[in-house]
């Protein structure tokens, strides 16, 4: 399927390693202009380099979202190379191991700071040449721990949730505008982390080092996850669900959120 986004200028956010990088790759591989992003240059051009060696198009762009000039910065940078089609709020995380013993309001207000605010400023910025032009696809990534909250790091479950209520509310002011605002909330994905974190708790159970993924995986996910799939997501899957929707096939999309979680939440 074509998604006629060549030369579509992409902004992703937190797009350096993991999913973002994984969003990034996917979208070149469709034609687009990728605006690769992170606080650490280095990550960020090992990303972009991979991008051109493939065949794509990447820039590199850095800057602390949670800081108004350096996101200033960021976006007049991207604008030199010409205005932004499409944009992908992946940067965020969690701020740190907690529970509800240990949780503290300043962790709280970080890890909102990080991951709603940071993509509001982005969004606010790039929303009134979006409508001018009639055309535009933010997405913003959530996560299944919006939905389905575990007991441990509440902070961050609490602001991808806020993530959610943001989405809806920008898919209505702008939806006349032509420009749509979706949500993609990954559940169990295999990024690098996630791969170190398996094979350590593999090889605790008995498990070789170099043993294939698929062993792994059937040893290592019943401990972390109740994934009706049986497997975890790959980046692929997520890039190619981000990449349909800041398509022009997308058009009659906004306002969703997707789920990519191997069916772990029940439909209501």
């Amino acid at each position: 399927m074509n998604l006629h986004l060549e030369g579509k200028i992409a902004l992703v956010t937190g797009s350096s390693k993991g999913i973002g990088a994984g969003i990034a790759r996917g979208l070149a591989r469709e034609g687009a202009v990728v605006m690769v992003h992170g606080r650490d240059r280095e990550q960020a051009t090992a990303v972009a380099r991979q991008i051109r060696q493939d065949g794509g198009t990447a820039h590199v762009v850095t800057g602390d979202l949670t800081e108004e000039a350096e996101v200033d910065t960021l976006l007049a940078e991207v604008r030199a190379i010409g205005d932004i089609d499409i944009l992908v709020n992946n940067a965020g995380g969690s701020g740190g191991s907690s529970d509800w013993a240990t949780t503290k309001a300043g962790a709280w207000a970080a890890t909102y700071d990080a991951n709603v605010l940071a993509a509001m400023r982005i969004a606010k910025a790039v929303l009134p040449q979006m409508r001018h032009a009639g055309w535009g696809r933010i997405i913003n990534i959530s996560s299944l721990a919006a939905l389905m909250p575990p007991a441990g790091n509440p902070d961050y479950s609490a602001a991808k949730a806020a993530m959610l209520a943001m989405s809806a509310s920008m898919a209505k002011a702008v939806a006349a505008d032509g420009v749509t605002v979706n949500t993609v909330s990954p559940g169990t994905i295999h990024s690098e982390k996630l791969d170190r974190k398996f094979r350590k708790v593999a090889q605790q159970r008995g498990i070789a080092p170099e043993a294939p993924w698929e062993v792994v995986e059937a040893e290592a996910l019943p401990l972390f996850a109740s994934v009706p799939t049986g497997r975890v997501g790959t980046l692929d899957e997520i890039a190619d669900a981000v990449a349909f929707l800041a398509s022009p096939r997308a058009s009659y999309i906004t306002g969703s959120n997707l789920r990519l979680d191997g069916g772990m939440l029940p439909t209501v």
